[in-house]
């Protein structure tokens, strides 16, 4: 049975970058970045499509090798080591399984070159069918599979080879919403059961926050934030982040004062206290998630006043658009009984966890 991966090791990169091209004036694929992902982690590198995660996903494979800096697992020194000198197994967004061959066949492929005898290669691919929930499915080709057990087959293929890291590129994009879900589920409970360290890249904001350990989000070849889903959630560092993990409203604001950390914050006439993560004095930005502002009576003391310009009902929760002098806001109540319509005047407070001052 596989047991907990003594063999997992930790991913360090120092002050990497990747050139496409003349190293001068070419394009920047990962730009000087500084990262530490611990042994039997699963940390996810998230952003927009070329923001830089699949590159820097390549370089810890080998599949790209470097232009500057230098790529550690464990104590090893990488950089310049192919990917076939690395302890690594690689799940593909294609799943890349063998059609001619069975399900089983496909597992241990892979052992049959890391000096495994066959009867040894079989009882271990049986055994990482079984951990992916797809005992008696070994002599089944892959065409015979939904997606979503073929992709379990690719997880077992890398499983079974124990690397020291393990990195998924985009699993789950070709797999329903429903299946989405699932498959992430076990990744993760596979990943905690084993203890293995785990490089995940996605753009999926969602999946990134359900799996992850860590997230490193990355905007314009470079780490825009690094740290636990809900750090990220509730203390997005800068307006790209707050803006990219999940909904969130951005609001120009001022700074009217800053004493020690906290600072006093003027959204047109509606005051609030913050702590002034940095900022000083002056124009600032400030960000709400729509499932922290409360909505009240019209006129209510301390409240920001709005006007309703759309109600959605989306079954479990009520979406609406509220237009303010900041701005429209977009906000969500779990209250789908409230009796709103378009016109309706409001008022809003924010919760004590819900609006944070944002950088640029």
């Amino acid at each position: 049975m596989l047991q907990k991966n003594s063999n997992a090791a930790s991913v360090t990169f120092q002050n990497v970058s990747k050139v496409y091209g003349n190293p001068t004036t070419g394009v920047r694929a990962v730009d000087n970045v500084d990262l530490e992902i611990e042994a039997g982690t699963l940390v996810t590198l998230l952003g927009p499509s070329g923001c830089g995660k699949t590159t820097t996903l390549r370089m810890i494979a080998g599949l790209e090798m470097p232009t500057e800096g230098s790529i550690k697992i464990g104590d090893q020194d990488v950089t310049t080591l192919p990917a076939t000198d690395r302890d690594v197994s690689m799940v593909f967004q294609s799943y890349a399984l063998f059609p001619h061959m069975s399900v089983l066949e496909n597992v241990s492929y892979g052992l049959k070159f890391s000096g495994f005898s066959k009867d040894e290669a079989a009882r271990r691919a049986q055994e990482g069918l079984n951990l992916v929930g797809l005992a008696g499915y070994g002599e089944r080709l892959p065409s015979e599979l939904s997606g979503g057990q073929q992709q379990r087959v690719a997880v077992a293929r890398a499983l079974v080879l124990e690397p020291q890291v393990l990195l998924f590129d985009e699993p789950l994009s070709n797999l329903d919403a429903k299946l989405r879900r699932q498959v992430r589920e076990e990744i993760r409970d596979i990943q905690q059961k084993l203890q293995l360290t785990v490089v995940y890249v996605t753009h999926d904001q969602e999946e990134a926050l359900a799996v992850s350990d860590r997230i490193i989000v990355m905007n314009n070849a470079v780490i825009a934030q690094d740290g636990t889903p809900r750090e990220l959630y509730d203390a997005p560092s800068n307006c790209f982040v707050a803006d990219f993990i999940g909904e969130s409203n951005i609001l120009d604001c001022q700074v009217t004062e800053v004493s020690g950390d906290m600072a006093r914050v003027d959204l047109n006439g509606y005051q609030l206290e913050l702590p002034s993560r940095g900022l000083g004095v002056g124009p600032a930005h400030l960000g709400i998630r729509p499932n922290r502002i409360s909505i009240v009576k019209a006129g209510a003391k301390d409240s920001l006043a709005g006007e309703v310009s759309r109600v959605t009902y989306v079954g479990n929760h009520l979406e609406l658009t509220v237009e303010t002098p900041q701005g429209d806001l977009f906000v969500t109540t779990n209250d789908v009984d409230l009796p709103l319509e378009k016109g309706d005047q409001i008022g809003m407070t924010f919760a004590g966890k819900g609006p944070v001052l944002l950088s640029d």
